[in-house]
């Protein structure tokens, strides 16, 4: 990776504890904002420099959402960057660095914040200081069990995110309250990274649309709010895929959100190089029809939806225990259960819909009829989706996230 000078919010986190007027004034500091806008690049080299400089022969703590997203997002870019500097010595087995220089030595450990039971992993450790990477991902009990192990004299916090539900704790306890907690905070967004060309930013603002775009492009924190996927109802009509299913060449699959007493549904997908078409579907609503249908009676639609194609993959909501089940037993198709990750699926499958790779058939209509009803529920929280007209919805998230993601090369963006 190339990289540009730092811009002045860059330099700002990389200065703000040594400079006069303002070393004095804060304990922390607060980067939230865009994705891509260089927060965790000047946020991890500024914990460094600040720890090297202050201390010697204490602890510290890397935190991000999992060990192994800290180690992708932080470890091994800050010890690329820092490596001529600095002896660095890292100790993946206890998931540490040792960092010297001139004869001073500290310890640098790397935690996983993923939930409520992370905070046991953090106690008992003293520590001088310790950087939050993607803070909004983590329970508040984990981040407050860290900060309650900073306990040397001195000893100061940096965190940054990207902006979720303006209700999240975070927001409310540190974002708002920045100056009681003796924060300093900065807003940034992608013009703050000098490595970012106008191309590449363009092709981010691509990326988001309603919600997200507000989010994870503006740096706002908002509600999400209205329907999940707006532009892609905006357009509906005009993306169908009208083709003949006899002509696709490419991967078969079917996703199904399985029900009994709730809706059924099943969606067969032809899988080429560029994109995923949604070329029928099966949807049973027992309510509406005023009978409940059996397992192999589901089993059935399942092998009239599929053909004589060659399926490669049912993708099944993971719950659906009895139904893998039926479905094993006859011996025909292979199960995988779905990664059922709401928002990052969310997320991922209106990327998809945005950029054309997910294609929805003319004959799939009740796909094209929850697409126009499926809300985010504008009262809680945390973000979360109105649990009604969702069962298309969410085998499309199933198959999107489970499957198209790695077919695609799609990745989460943060920070």
């Amino acid at each position: 990776m190339k990289f540009k000078p730092f811009s002045r919010k860059q330099l700002k986190v990389l200065s703000w504890w040594k400079v006069d007027g303002i070393k004095d004034k804060y304990d922390a500091v607060i980067a939230d904002g865009s994705v891509r806008s260089g927060k965790t690049v000047s946020m991890s080299i500024s914990f460094v420099f600040w720890a090297m400089a202050t201390f010697a022969d204490c602890n510290f703590a890397i935190c991000g959402k999992t060990v192994g997203s800290c180690r992708r997002n932080v470890i091994k870019p800050l010890i690329n960057m820092l490596k001529h500097r600095y002896d660095i010595k890292d100790k993946r087995s206890e998931n540490l660095l040792i960092i010297s220089k001139d004869g001073k030595s500290n310890t640098f450990y790397i935690f996983g914040g993923k939930d409520e039971s992370s905070q046991d992993l953090i106690q008992g450790v003293t520590l001088a200081g310790v950087l939050f990477d993607e803070v909004a991902l983590m329970p508040r009990s984990f981040v407050e069990q860290a900060l309650a192990r900073c306990s040397v004299e001195g000893a100061r916090f940096w965190f940054n995110c990207n902006p979720d539900n303006p209700n999240h704790w975070f927001y409310r306890e540190w974002v708002l309250k920045a100056a009681d907690k003796h924060a300093l905070r900065l807003k940034f967004l992608m013009d703050d990274n000098l490595s970012l060309s106008d191309k590449v930013k363009q092709r981010y603002y691509s990326l988001y649309q309603g919600t997200f775009y507000r989010r994870f492009i503006l740096g706002e924190w908002i509600i999400a709010e209205g329907l999940v996927y707006q532009d892609y109802n905006d357009h509906i009509k005009e993306k169908l895929w009208d083709g003949n299913p006899d002509e696709l060449v490419g991967r078969w699959y079917i996703s199904m959100d399985y029900g009994t007493i709730n809706p059924c549904s099943m969606g067969l997908w032809c899988v080429t190089d560029k994109d995923a078409i949604r070329v029928d579907e099966y949807y049973y609503n027992s309510r509406k029809e005023g009978y409940q249908r059996t397992d192999e009676e589901h089993y059935a639609e399942l092998e009239k939806l599929a053909g004589d194609r060659y399926i490669e993959r049912v993708i099944i909501d993971p719950s659906a225990a009895s139904f893998k089940a039926t479905i094993k037993r006859h011996g025909k198709f292979f199960v995988k259960s779905a990664k059922n990750d709401v928002i990052n699926g969310i997320r991922t499958t209106s990327q998809m819909l945005t950029d054309g790779r997910i294609k929805i058939g003319v004959k799939c209509k009740a796909s094209q009829e929850e697409f126009g009803m499926y809300r985010w529920d504008d009262k809680a929280e945390v973000d979360k989706v109105v649990k009604e007209n969702d069962h298309a919805m969410d085998d499309i998230r199933y198959f999107a996230y489970t499957v198209l993601k790695r077919e695609f090369k799609y990745k989460e963006v943060s920070s």
